[in-house]
């Protein structure tokens, strides 16, 4: 039977690594602010407004000329910052529509602190380190509590919370169900 299953743990970056995390968090908080400024003025000029996928693509477009360093990180830093952009709309709606109290999305602020950022695709588990794209291996603080063996994993979410970065990753597991 195979289950969804989470491991957070704290890494180690060094400078160079550290900068790109901070990158890569600038920039999803960025593509998720663009995308809800985008959406209020689609919705009050039009009465509609786009998906994430609809505004990821204009955000390739824009980012040849108005965004350039948006090349220094992965793609999938603005990208998955616009799918939580969706999940927060249908989040909203859902509420709307059960008569709950909803809560429109905001923008993320600095103040908050740094946020996180979601990788998927080419995310690699060692023993003693992770691999993520456009960042490179990461040492791990904690030795072995990945599993490595028998997991496919789907997606790493990095977060920092009073200065130390920690990695959340996502993987599907196969487990054996002994029945009784």
């Amino acid at each position: 039977m195979e289950v969804l299953r989470a491991y957070k743990t704290e890494v180690d970056p060094n400078n160079a690594q550290r900068t790109a995390l901070l990158k890569h968090a600038g920039v999803a908080r960025f593509a998720y602010n663009w995308g809800l400024a985008k959406r209020k003025q689609e919705y009050e000029e039009t009465g509609k407004s786009s998906n994430a996928i609809e505004q990821h693509r204009q955000l390739n477009v824009l980012k040849k000329t108005d965004f350039p360093w948006l090349y220094e990180v992965s793609k999938c830093a603005p990208q998955e910052a616009l799918r939580d952009l969706d999940k927060a709309y249908q989040n909203f709606f859902r509420h709307v529509k059960n008569g709950e109290k909803p809560g429109f999305p905001r923008f993320k602020s600095r103040k908050n602190g740094i946020g996180s950022f979601r990788l998927t695709g080419a995310v690699h588990v060692a023993e003693t380190r992770i691999k993520l794209p456009r960042i490179g291996w990461l040492k791990l603080k904690e030795r072995g509590y990945i599993p490595t063996d028998g997991i496919h994993v789907l997606s790493a979410t990095v977060s920092e919370s009073a200065g130390r970065w920690f990695v959340s990753v996502q993987c599907k597991q196969e487990i054996e169900v002994t029945q009784a």
